[in-house]
């Protein structure tokens, strides 16, 4: 405890909370050993990656392992990484009006079930953004794209490469030669697919790929935007100094950076493994939850990330559902993070044609590579407790 000016600060330790279990990987992850190791060593060097003395280049060949180790991962450039804040600030970065491969875009194109940055269209006109509709199994419509991009001029397309609600894994590739037919440039949010399935960014069409370090085993508040070789026009939504090849201004989190590059060569070592291993778990999970009658299970007709499930049930309703799960020590969300504290329908399941009754009662299990069989086992025990409350609750009002 420490007093200043009168003051008394109080510097509190956070105890883990070991006796619960975490099913919600989607909206953020543990910190991997690998990062805590990387990061503690960050934080011992003094000096700044932009100095040319000892200690700034020490610290520059830490931010630059990084770079190098993102690259990798995305099948990139190291000279196209540029790291940010967070997956949110990438995405806002990466939809420039100024981007080029040849032709200027002068329009943005989203499909109606992107992340909230995504949809608000950063620095296009409201009247410049169109959206893409999505089948009732969540997929883009790859018809619906090709009609509104060959109806008007080049644009800047976005498209995720797996959705944070369904885990359901769009047609990138397919969008990719489309966008790219009609003159246009492609950026892919892979934000949830990193570390979780295998992709590359010329296998995927894309023109500008935008990753985050705490959905995969790193820390809060690291982000990077990867662009293909030949993009230009990037306008920086920073300015200031010339980090980041002026591309975005500031002095780079050195430490953060470290713990994104040691979790990503974590997570794409150890990524088939773990697939394999949660998708196992996640249908001995679905299967649990269907002996509820009337349990829906959003998007299982298509491939989908190994660890996620977005589940509702006639009368449940996602905050009732996330409190009960809680009270029984178990993490859950009502979709995605940045948006599950506000109780509204699902932008993602209105987007694929649900009411919004089924809209608001949807509830997100995502699994880790921590998770247990016996986590499992306990989140279907809770399930059922809460399934039994509801279904006595339907009937006593019938």
């Amino acid at each position: 405890m420490l007093s200043r000016a009168g003051r008394t600060t109080e510097y509190r330790i956070i105890i883990p909370m070991t006796d619960r279990i975490y099913l919600d990987w989607n909206a953020t992850t543990p910190l991997r050993p690998e990062a805590r190791q990387a990061m503690a060593m960050a934080w011992d060097l003094p000096g700044n990656p932009s100095s040319v003395h000892a200690e700034g280049r020490q610290a520059r060949r830490v931010v630059e392992d990084a770079r190098a180790a993102v690259a990798e991962a995305v099948g990139a450039q190291a000279r196209g990484v540029v790291f940010t804040s967070s997956g949110t600030e990438a995405n806002a970065l990466a939809l420039t009006p100024g981007l080029r491969r040849g032709a200027l875009v002068g329009r943005l194109v989203v499909s109606a079930i992107e992340h909230a940055s995504v949809l608000a269209g950063r620095r296009f006109p409201a009247d410049e953004i169109t959206r893409i509709p999505v089948t009732r199994s969540g997929v883009v419509d790859l018809h619906g794209l090709e009609t509104l991009l060959f109806s008007a001029g080049p644009a800047l397309v976005s498209i995720m490469a797996a959705n944070n609600e369904t885990g359901a894994l769009q047609p990138v590739r397919e969008a990719g030669e489309i966008v790219h037919r009609a003159g246009g440039l492609l950026h892919v949010d892979a934000i949830q697919a990193l570390g979780k399935i295998s992709f590359n960014i010329n296998d995927l069409c894309a023109d500008i790929v935008t990753l985050s370090a705490h959905t995969i085993g790193g820390p809060k508040g690291v982000g990077a935007l990867v662009l293909a070789e030949g993009v230009e026009g990037l306008d920086p939504l920073l300015r200031g100094g010339g980090q980041e090849l002026g591309r975005r201004a500031g002095t780079e989190n050195v430490a953060g950076i470290a713990g994104f590059g040691a979790a990503v060569r974590a997570a794409t070592a150890a990524r088939e493994a773990d697939a394999a291993r949660l998708e196992t778990m996640r249908e001995r999970l679905e299967a649990g939850l269907k002996e509820t009658p009337g349990t829906i299970v959003f998007s299982e007709d298509v491939p989908r990330l190994p660890n996620t499930t977005l589940f509702t049930a006639p009368g449940l309703r996602a905050e009732t559902a996330v409190i009960g799960f809680d009270l029984a020590g178990i993490a859950v969300s009502s979709g995605s993070a940045c948006s599950s504290g506000k109780v509204q329908p699902s932008h993602v399941l209105e987007a694929m044609g649900f009411g919004a009754n089924l809209a608001q009662g949807a509830v997100r299990l995502s699994l880790g590579w921590s998770t247990s069989e016996a986590d499992i086992e306990s989140c279907l025990m809770a399930w059922r407790k809460l399934a039994n409350t509801l279904l006595k609750g339907q009937r006593n009002t019938a």
